[in-house]
């Protein structure tokens, strides 16, 4: 279990009522954000301390791990709107029945504030740019001795882990109703042959005309080995939902993988090095990928990619896998 402070700003009326945390994954000039590359390693059950307005206003369960995302059409105007792009956790997030005022209680929680990258100042004013920080365990445990003595047992391993196992392999409703969006514009657009449309629909499940583009140089499941084409799905190596439509056809922006390993792949939990090396995500649950068939033990490699297929495995690697860069 990892500890968060969000400071919401503009956004936190969307975001807390909404039940998520979303940032864009790069500053207004194109650079990486220490604050914006935390919320990659968000997982389910760590807690989310949300500030806003002078206030520390409530406490979220995290519900499933981040995952790149569009920016929250009920933003509209306000908060960052340079990036349509950017990375989501799902919070279930509670209000404080009275709302802690930081600059009052500034005197005991500055001694546990961070050495570096601290939400706030020590003088319990906020800290300009700072959007997501990762806070101990000791400070999570002092806000809510502040906040809300009754929650403190919430700041104990295991406490939050329990749930419905199955969300931890299905998309999140937000990804399903983008990809469901995408996938109406494509079979409204009369101007795409039919036959297009159909392979363009059909690749999103990693099938037809997709599926054989990349079959021409993938052979088996560079993971488990599994080489029945029956058991294999066209994994997009750059997600289908964040694809041209060209991407979505192209064979170099594919894998051959078995199902399980396919949603590791496309939730960012894994990918690869340009020269095959499986590299698992802080977030993923080590337990669980190695049922799934990906040995966690030493480096593992897989062979090298074509020179297409590193094209959009640099995109997987900065833009899908959860891994903070900075």
């Amino acid at each position: 279990m990892r500890y968060w402070w969000v400071n919401h700003k503009q956004t936190f009326k969307q975001e807390f009522e909404g039940g998520y945390i979303w940032c864009p994954k790069r500053k207004r000039n194109g650079t990486l954000n220490h604050f914006y590359e935390t919320l990659r390693e968000v997982q389910k059950g760590d807690l989310v301390f949300s500030y806003a307005g002078a206030l520390l206003q409530g406490v979220g369960i995290v519900k499933a791990a981040c995952y790149s995302c569009p920016r929250p059409n009920e933003f509209g105007k306000i908060g960052e709107a340079w990036d349509t792009l950017g990375w989501r956790a799902d919070v279930d997030f509670k209000k404080f029945p009275n709302p802690l005022r930081v600059i009052d209680s500034a005197a005991k929680i500055a001694p546990l504030l961070p050495d570096r990258y601290s939400p706030i100042q020590a003088s319990g004013h906020g800290n300009q740019g700072a959007y997501l920080s990762e806070i101990s365990l000791s400070l999570a445990t002092r806000l809510l001795e502040l906040a809300d003595p009754h929650l403190v047992g919430l700041t104990k391993a295991g406490s939050v882990q329990e749930g419905d196992s199955h969300s931890e392999i299905s998309d999140p409703l937000v990804l399903l109703e983008w990809e469901d969006r995408i996938q109406d514009s494509i079979a409204a657009k009369t101007l795409i042959p039919e036959t297009t449309r159909r392979a363009l629909i059909q690749a999103r499940r990693g099938q037809g005309l997709f599926k054989r583009e990349v079959a021409r140089f993938e052979h088996e499941c560079r993971i488990t080995r599994v080489d029945n084409p029956t058991h294999l799905v066209a994994s997009h190596i750059k997600p289908w939902r964040e694809s041209t439509n060209d991407e979505r056809l192209a064979g170099g922006n594919g894998l051959l993988l078995t199902p399980s390993v396919d949603h590791l792949f496309d939730r960012g939990f894994i990918s690869f090095s340009d020269e095959g090396e499986v590299l698992i995500s802080p977030v993923a649950d080590r337990v669980s990928v190695k049922k799934m068939g990906v040995v966690c033990e030493g480096p593992i490699f897989t062979g090298r990619f074509n020179s297409d297929q590193m094209h959009f495995l640099e995109y997987h690697r900065t833009q899908i896998f959860l891994k903070a860069e900075i």
